[in-house]
């Protein structure tokens, strides 16, 4: 979790800056507002997910299917209107999806460390914050950075390959 946290603050900056980066790129400038606008109110939501896959992948490596299933469909259940909400009655907009899918990736979080901490079913496997999450540090960065450079080229390779598309085009893009 600390790695994936430490990894979010220089995604947070191009985040951040996303509007510009595009416009270097020689998007449209409309597009390259919109999307650095909305990329902006996603950044809460990436610490979320930062702190979400761990507890993820916690549960699944238990054989813990059942939390996951219920917590991420009472999520599901509370995500659906609070979307809805956002972007049609708040004045938000599609910044209101954004909003909502960072909130409900905090809620989700919340629900599964909640639970991890509360359960007996975690009584034997969780550990006890200390240094030691430290030690395999060297380790996850040495397969992550390989892992992150593969998903990093294929989504520049996407972008630049549609950086004259239309808006549409690069909808579809973004969408798969």
């Amino acid at each position: 979790m600390f790695c994936l946290a430490l990894v979010c603050l220089p995604l947070s900056l191009i985040w951040f800056n996303m509007e510009k980066l595009l416009l270097i790129l020689g998007q449209d400038p409309s597009i390259a507002h919109e999307a650095g606008k909305y990329a902006t109110w996603l950044i809460p939501g990436l610490f979320a997910y930062a702190v979400l896959q761990p507890l993820t992948r916690y549960f699944q490596n238990q054989s813990l299917i059942t939390p996951l299933l219920i917590t991420s469909y009472v999520v599901f259940c509370i995500h659906v209107p609070l979307c809805w909400f956002l972007v049609y009655n708040s004045g938000l907009g599609n910044l209101g999806g954004a909003l909502a899918i960072s909130l409900s990736n905090w809620l989700y979080a919340i629900f599964l460390g909640s639970f991890m901490y509360y359960s007996s079913a975690c009584s034997e496997t969780r550990a006890p914050l200390s240094m030691e999450i430290f030690d395999g540090i060297g380790e996850f960065f040495k397969y992550a950075l390989p892992s992150a450079a593969m998903i990093w080229y294929f989504t520049f390779l996407c972008a630049f390959s549609l950086l004259k598309a239309s808006t549409l085009k690069i909808m579809l893009c973004v969408a798969a």
